[in-house]
Formats: C-alpha cells, sequence, structure tokens
C-alpha cells in the first residue's frame, strides 16, 4: 500500500524546548523516505514516531547549521547498526563538504558503504528518486544552503464510461496504456487521449532557513504539500531579515503566490509556546487560504490528493 505523508520529527529552530525537540522530517513516499534535516536528537524522535532506519533513502541537508545537521551521526551510524542494505543516498550543499565528512564520521563505529554522498552545487540540482524526482535549488541565507522538491511525473487517468462505450474492455486497457492506441475487432482505432484525461503528479517541497527569494517561490510552485519555515512573527521582521529567515507571514505569501494546497508551518523560534501557535496561522491568513498545518512534534501530515483538494476548493 503507498503512503504518502510527512512525519514531524522535531520543530524547533536553534534552541530545542520542552515542546519542541531540533529540526526533523521524514517525508515517506511510496517506498521512498527522504529524511530532512536530522538535528541533534533525530534517532530517538524516530524511535518515539514509529519509523526506522529501514525506512530512509535519502538524507538532504539544507545547510550545515546545527539544528540541521548535528542529527547525521546518529542516523548514518543507526543504518550501520540495524543493518539498512539498501542504497541511501546524501544530499548537502558541496561548501559544506568538510562538515558533512566531520558528521558523516563522527565516532568510531562499524561502519556502513550504503551511503552515497551527492553534493549540490550551481543553480539547480536533480537525481531520479525512485517514483519521483529530487531538485535541489539554492536559498538564501547567511550560509550556502538549499531546499528541496519532490515531484511525480503527470500520469493519466482512464475514464470508464469512454471506455466501456468504445468497447474497450479487459486486457485491452492495458494495451491501450501501453501503446497510446488499440485497434478494435471491428478495425476501428481508439486513442489514450479518447479515453483518459491528464493526471497531474503530486509534489511536495522542503523550505527551510531563507530570506524571500527566488529559490523558495520556484520550489514552492504549485506543490501538494509546503513544509516551511516560520521562524518569527512579523513583529520580529528586522530580526528574521537580519539572520536569512521568514516570518510567518511571509510563508503565507509564498503559499498564497505559488497555489499551495496544504502548508506545514515550523521551525520555531525557542521564544514562542504552543499557545502562540493561533498568531502564526493569522499571519499566514493575511494573504493565503488554503490548508494550514502547524507543525508538531511527532505530528503525521498526509500529502492531500488532488481529488481532495479540488472537492475542497469547490465547496469554499
Amino acid at each position: 500500500m503507498s503512503v504518502r505523508e510527512l512525519v514531524v520529527l522535531g520543530t524547533s529552530s536553534a534552541v530545542p524546548t520542552r515542546h519542541r525537540n531540533h529540526n526533523g522530517y521524514l517525508l515517506r513516499w511510496d517506498g521512498e523516505g527522504f529524511l530532512f534535516d536530522p538535528g541533534e536528537g533525530t534517532q530517538r524522535q524516530m524511535l518515539h514516531a514509529g519509523v526506522s532506519a529501514h525506512d530512509i533513502t535519502w538524507i538532504c541537508v539544507t545547510h550545515f547549521h546545527g539544528d540541521h545537521c548535528l542529527g547525521v551521526p546518529g542516523v548514518v551510524q543507526r543504518i550501520a547498526r540495524d543493518g539498512v542494505r539498501h542504497e541511501v543516498r546524501a544530499a548537502y550543499p558541496e561548501s559544506g563538504e568538510t562538515y558533512w565528512r566531520g558528521l558523516r564520521n563522527a565516532s568510531a563505529f562499524a561502519d556502513t558503504d550504503v551511503i552515497t554522498p551527492c553534493p549540490v552545487s550551481g543553480e539547480a540540482a536533480g537525481w531520479p528518486a525512485g517514483p519521483v524526482t529530487l531538485t535541489a535549488r539554492p536559498l538564501s541565507h547567511p550560509v550556502e544552503s538549499y531546499g528541496y522538491r519532490v515531484d511525480e511525473p503527470d500520469g493519466r487517468r482512464m475514464l470508464p464510461g469512454e471506455l466501456a462505450r468504445r468497447g474497450v474492455r479487459g486486457p485491452m486497457i492495458g494495451e491501450l496504456r501501453r501503446h497510446g492506441s488499440l485497434t478494435l475487432p471491428d478495425g476501428s482505432t481508439v486513442t489514450l487521449d479518447e479515453c483518459s484525461t491528464s493526471k497531474p503528479g503530486q509534489s511536495a517541497a522542503f523550505v527551510m532557513d531563507t530570506r524571500m527569494c527566488d529559490g523558495a517561490f520556484a520550489l514552492a510552485d504549485g506543490v501538494d504539500l509546503l513544509v516551511i519555515e516560520s521562524t518569527f512573527l512579523s513583529e520580529e521582521g528586522a530580526l528574521a531579515a537580519q539572520y536569512g529567515h521568514l516570518t510567518a507571514a511571509q510563508a503565507g505569501r509564498i503559499a498564497a503566490d505559488c497555489g499551495v494546497r496544504r502548508l506545514v508551518l515550523t521551525h520555531f523560534s525557542e521564544r514562542y509556546t504552543p499557545a502562540d501557535e493561533r498568531r502564526f496561522v493569522d499571519e499566514v491568513r493575511e494573504s493565503y487560504d488554503g490548508d494550514v498545518v502547524t507543525a508538531r512534534d511527532l505530528m503525521r501530515v498526509p500529502v492531500p490528493k488532488r481529488a481532495d483538494y479540488q472537492v475542497q476548493r469547490a465547496t469554499k
């Protein structure tokens, strides 16, 4: 059974709190597992969330500030200890190669050879990742930082009424899918376009520490699920700009301009408590009227299905 969901392992920013662990996000997608920004304590949070090292196929680090990468040693060593046999690729900014090597080999342990480094440089990089494509784009932060996006290829949705009207049934449907056209027993031809409609692939984006920038908008464009930092409220806008972060209002503007279907806010400054969550949503609502989730540790957030979104929008 295919699973497409975000498992939230941590939601704090530079300093963990009693309520929020350092960053950590596992996007599960049809057998692939993208572990984004494993901060300190990620290995333990995985236990609480009921996910294992065997669920990880990618480790994606946006940048090498500690709250986004100090969990790498524990995750790597857990992959080794648990005997993960499949390849685990690791994407990270190439400029931080020294940090990656230090984290990758942070202590003495029985090592593993399944981890393949995929350093990122330049304006964009992309890799095939099972049923999807993983893309990285630069963001705007005091140190080099990249955001990530997962895209499923477009498909086709068969139309049962059209198939029945044209007498296409059983194994004939599979042949029509494979070849794009089908010759019927009476000699007539049926095309795939006549019996199906385009089904846009689903997508998700992960935008962490950044100011407003072109890369954030490119990553978020049209996605079904956007996981984005909202470190500050607007009253701390000057501080956000100084340290290269977004406010909740800015995250909302990105989501609104890009037509995001579900917005997940995270990476909250330690100055805020769970009681402040409503204030973050209120700022987002200044520009974005879609589905908003204020992330909490160990929460699971499904990737919204396109059909669900279309019904939801139609009823508004």
